[in-house]
This record gives C-alpha cells, structure tokens and sequence, in this order.
C-alpha cells in the first residue's frame, strides 16, 4: 500500500517569513488516496474495508479525515444504504487517476530488468487490437519477463476524446491513426477491410456491389461524430447512407449478428480468420480500394525517458511486425 508520512514530506524551507504555508498535500497521508479510492469504488465503509483488508474503524477513521479535509460527507446516508455526496461523484475519475499515478511513481525503479520485473502495464483499446497485437505481446511477455503482466481495457468514444489526458495514468492505447494526434506514437502494423456477409446471402456475390452496399442492411462498429471506421466513413463519401440495424462496439461480435441474415459489416483483415471461425459467414471484397489501416501504439509523453516503458514499446513494435505478417493466428 502506498505510504507517506508527515515525517516522510519534504517541506520547502522558508528564506522569509512571508513564504506561504506548504500546499496541503504535505500534510497528508497518500493511504487516504487509497482509502477514498476504495469508498467511491465500494460505496460503503465494510466493503471497502475488506477490499484494503482493514478493519470498518481503522477505515472509519479514514472517512473522518477525507471528511474534514473537502469539508463534504462524501458518503451520505440514505435509508439503509449511503450514497455519494455530489462532490464524490466529481472526485471519482480525478480519484483513480491520481492513484494509477502515484502507485507509477513509487513502482519505478533506478535499475531494471526484465525478467525480474513484477511491472503491470495498463493499455486501452479495442478487441480488434487486443486479439491481434495484444495477444502476440502477452505471448513475447510470457517468454522474456514472465512476472510482467498486461491490463488490457476497452475503450470508448469518451477515452479517446480525451486520449491526451487519460494516457497520463495509463501506459498506452492501441488505435489507427486517425482519432488521437498530438501525442507520441509508434506504427505498428498495417491493415485492410473486407466486408462480411452471411454464408446463405445468395444476393452477394464474390464482392459486395455498391448496389448491394445501398440495399442491404448494415452491423456497424461505432457510430457517433468522433467514433466510426474510415471503411464506414468511405461507404458516406460515395454518396451511400448505410442502413444501420445494429451498432455494436465489438468488432468479434459482428458475425454473430450477420450469419443466417442479409446483413452485411465491414471488418478488419487481420480479424477476417476469426469471423469465418465463428460460423456462418463469409468474406466478400470491397466494390472500392479502402483507406488502409495503420494502426499505432500511443503514449503520454511523461513515458518517453522511461526505460520500462521502451521495453514495452520494443515489445509492441516487434508484435506489430508479427501481425503484419499474418503469423499472429497461428501463435
């Protein structure tokens, strides 16, 4: 558990006397980062106390200094059950944010190496990634630094509007070029669409015609202003306005919702074995040449100097070269 004591804060030594006081932050004990944590997370002294293995008073004891400090209950009761105050609800994100950051912090060590490492590195994307250059980097993981560990975490439109502040307390997110700017990357692979449709569709033929395109139904992955595929994107710019029936944020899922309909999708090249593992469908090629994919590794830059985090890179850049190469299904 993270730990710091009044002893343990550094405060600035005063050269004059009207030097204002310390930022209270060097007052406090960061457990009770952890503490609050556990309360937003739990909403309730008992659970969060089994979750930090502590008893209800050393956590009660807890509360009451959270509470004197924002000068707010931050759990309320309501009946039999305790609610989050409103500031609570406010402190949630910035909460488990400032957490991930600090742990980061006090997890970082002067020398490094690998196959001793205990590190666990916390990565957003889709599951479009996460099966294909995610699971060739938890394979080179096992085999070269088997204490490492890799969360990896779904994204959603909000997370990559936001990307520039949420990879702060994360070490990346995989996603093609397109959606996040502005931060360090590294390119990865290189992928094309094809389009799926149901094995008994007897209307489409070897390639989906653009008449096809404006009569069938349509599986779309994402469908909002800052989240949609740029395949999806070019079916609009030819001047077709898919009939969406179904929106899933699940590029997996989508042959599950086309076998045995006339609905058609478009998916990934790289993901195109798996759909046809699925069952029930079939891949068709596009009636236009679909934008290619480059697909990226993206950081905060506070991760470039970090020796642990370019292994992780390095790791990611040669799984990139392995998906590329299509030798990803096959392990």
């Amino acid at each position: 558990m993270l730990h710091i004591t009044d002893n343990d804060a550094l405060t600035p030594a005063k050269d004059h006397d009207d030097v204002p006081e310390p930022a209270p932050l060097s007052r406090l004990d960061l457990n009770l980062l952890v503490a609050l944590d556990a309360l937003l997370t739990e909403r309730s002294v008992t659970r969060a106390a089994e979750r930090l293995h502590l008893s209800q008073p050393a956590l009660s004891a807890s509360l009451s200094r959270l509470r004197t400090h924002f000068n707010d209950p931050i759990l309320a009761r309501r009946g039999n059950a305790y609610e989050l105050t409103p500031l609570a609800f406010r402190l949630i994100e910035n909460t488990s944010t400032a957490l991930a950051s600090a742990r980061r912090v006090f997890e970082s060590q002067a020398t490094w190496a690998p196959t001793e490492s205990v590190r666990e590195f916390s990565i957003y994307g889709s599951d479009y990634g996460f099966v294909t250059v995610g699971k060739v980097v938890s394979e080179l993981a096992a085999e070269r630094a088997p204490g490492v560990r890799f969360s990896f975490m779904l994204h959603n439109p909000t997370i990559v509007e936001d990307a520039a502040n949420r990879l702060r307390s994360v070490d990346g997110m995989v996603i093609p070029h397109g959606h996040v700017t502005e931060l360090p990357f590294a390119d990865l692979w290189r992928d094309d669409w094809v389009a799926l449709v149901a094995e008994s569709n007897d209307e489409v033929g070897a390639t989906l015609s653009l008449e096809n395109m404006a009569a069938s139904p349509w599986v779309m992955n994402f469908q909002t202003r800052s989240a949609y595929t740029s395949a999806a994107r070019q079916v609009q710019q030819l001047g077709i306005e898919p009939r969406t029936v179904v929106v899933v944020e699940s590029f997996l899922s989508m042959p599950h919702f086309i076998a045995g309909t006339d609905r058609v999708g478009l998916i990934q090249a790289a993901l195109a074995p798996l759909a046809l593992k699925a069952g029930g469908v079939r891949v068709v090629a596009l009636p236009f040449e679909p934008t290619p994919l480059v697909n990226a590794l993206w950081w905060h830059p506070s991760h470039n100097h970090d020796p642990e985090h370019a292994w992780m890179r390095s790791l990611f850049a040669e799984a990139g070269r392995i998906v590329e190469e299509g030798a990803h299904h096959s392990g």
